[in-house]
């Protein structure tokens, strides 16, 4: 493998790993089936009690992982993905 910056062929590969909090939401068909009538009695008869839950319920969140390799040139520190 070639530097595409010097030429050079002294060049490392190396695996990251790389890591992302997203949150998890419901699908369509949750919101096609029962999230349109769900939220709407929710917030008409249970409007304290859900703005309680709201404020001290805990997120729904998932990490994700992703392997990306990334190669490096030992000559002149240029780096790019493989």
């Amino acid at each position: 493998m070639t530097c595409p910056k010097c030429g050079s062929e002294n060049v490392s590969i190396q695996v990251v790993m790389e890591s992302k909090l997203v949150n998890k939401h419901h699908g369509i068909i949750w919101w096609l089936l029962v999230g349109w009538w769900w939220l709407f009695i929710k917030w008409v008869f249970l409007t304290i009690p859900a703005l309680i839950v709201k404020i001290l319920g805990h997120r729904k969140q998932k990490i994700k992982q992703k392997e990306k390799k990334i190669c490096i040139c030992q000559n002149c520190g240029n780096r790019w993905d493989l």
